[in-house]
């Protein structure tokens, strides 16, 4: 079987065409380009330096994560468009399986460490273990590879205690270890040492390998398919949602600019979505209340409502997922409020599922009472509807 391996995980970009029984090529850089910058010319320079031929890989093993967000979709993104051209298989090989998988044989407790930043790294924690009876006449017994504690990002501290209640030696490797060896010198309690430099980072003839292997175990994917996993969000992805979090939900007037962002959020809440057509339909009708709500800059709610006499009924209301329990719906409900006693409403109607319990408890929280119950008023699936109502007092 030929592979042709690929990992951008970390600081290193390296790639390989890797057989059964060889390596027929490496390319590994750890300089200062980007991965975007390397990943594709050193594919491209390898293949023309032994004369091979893509088409005849069997399939394309990439490391899938966790490690650095960005060099993981590079190798991701390319290794989707090589196999969907090529119409190959991919074969996501966790990072750290790969790296510990290179120190090959070691019967000490193996632990890839990869910095995560604020004083965490991606690890897990492997060895190497032997069959006692070997084959007749031979003295040799094969390794085989064991994944004591599968891949996980973990704080130090506590990788340093669940490396301690194992009580055996420790081989460390990555680029983590520069950034924590104090730490690690200051808590382990158990003999530890670091893997020479030769095979200090990712290698992809490691993970073409071990790729292999998995192959054979069924471990593989088709191009469409595969997708890197990180263990955690990105820093930018914290950030915008530390930001969410602490902004405040405005509402405003919906425009008919706001359908197609409306429709798209009740396809993703509702079984019985409302149409971009309906929506704006809507918003053509003179007894229309029709509000969205922001966070943060971003599309976070709707709510849809229709005037007769002095009420008002609720038609729709919805938050985006994320971003539920954060203000949004009570923003939209106290907007109702003021637009309502501007025009000297006195009433608002709303009707809810019998089982949306969280619903019905906001609702209660902004003065809304129940009437009654309309019975088999939902559909798919089939519930109970609870009338509920709130009358405005005057201020």
């Amino acid at each position: 079987m030929r592979v042709l391996a690929i990992d951008s995980s970390g600081l290193t970009a390296t790639v390989a065409i890797v057989e059964d029984e060889q390596t027929i090529a490496e390319y590994t850089v750890n300089y200062k380009k980007t991965h975007s910058q390397t990943l594709l010319p050193m594919i491209d320079e390898m293949v023309r330096m032994v004369d091979a031929d893509l088409n005849t890989v069997d399939a394309i093993a990439v490391s899938g994560g966790p490690g650095s967000f960005t060099g993981l979709r590079i190798g991701s993104a390319t290794a989707k468009g090589l196999g969907l051209a090529l119409d190959k298989p991919l074969i996501h090989v966790p990072t750290v399986d790969a790296l510990a998988y290179s120190v090959y044989g070691c019967e000490d407790i193996i632990c890839p460490i990869m910095d995560a930043r604020r004083r965490q790294v991606y690890t897990g924690i492997y060895t190497f273990v032997r069959n006692e009876a070997s084959e007749e006449g031979s003295c040799y017994s094969e390794p085989k590879f064991r994944v004591l504690r599968v891949q996980m990002a973990v704080s130090v501290e506590e990788l340093i205690r669940r490396l301690n209640i194992y009580g055996k030696r420790v081989v460390f490797l990555g680029d983590g270890v520069p950034v924590y060896k104090e730490m690690l010198a200051q808590g382990l309690k158990v003999p530890y040492t670091f893997a020479p430099s030769f095979m200090n980072r990712q290698r992809a003839a490691a993970v073409g390998a071990l790729g292999i292997q998995y192959y054979r175990m069924g471990r593989y994917e088709t191009a469409a398919e595969h997708k890197p996993e990180y263990l955690r969000v990105s820093q930018a992805e914290r950030e915008r949602a530390e930001r969410e979090k602490n902004a405040v939900p405005e509402a405003r007037k919906m425009s008919m600019e706001d359908a197609a962002a409306v429709a798209e959020m009740e396809h993703q809440l509702f079984p019985d979505a409302w149409s971009e057509k309906s929506i704006l339909e809507t918003l053509e009708q003179p007894n229309s209340i029709c509000f969205t709500a922001e966070k943060a800059g971003r599309a976070a709610g709707y709510l849809l409502a229709y005037t007769a006499a002095d009420e008002a009924e609720i038609a729709r209301i919805g938050v985006v997922k994320e971003l539920q329990r954060q203000g949004v719906a009570q923003t939209l409900l106290a907007e109702l409020e003021s637009v309502c006693r501007a025009q000297n409403i006195k009433k608002i109607l709303l009707d809810v599922r019998c089982g949306n319990e969280a619903a019905r408890a906001l609702y209660e929280k902004n003065g809304f009472k129940e009437d009654g119950i309309r019975q088999k008023f939902y559909e798919n699936p089939e519930e109970d509807a609870v009338l509920m109502s709130r009358v405005l007092e005057e201020a």
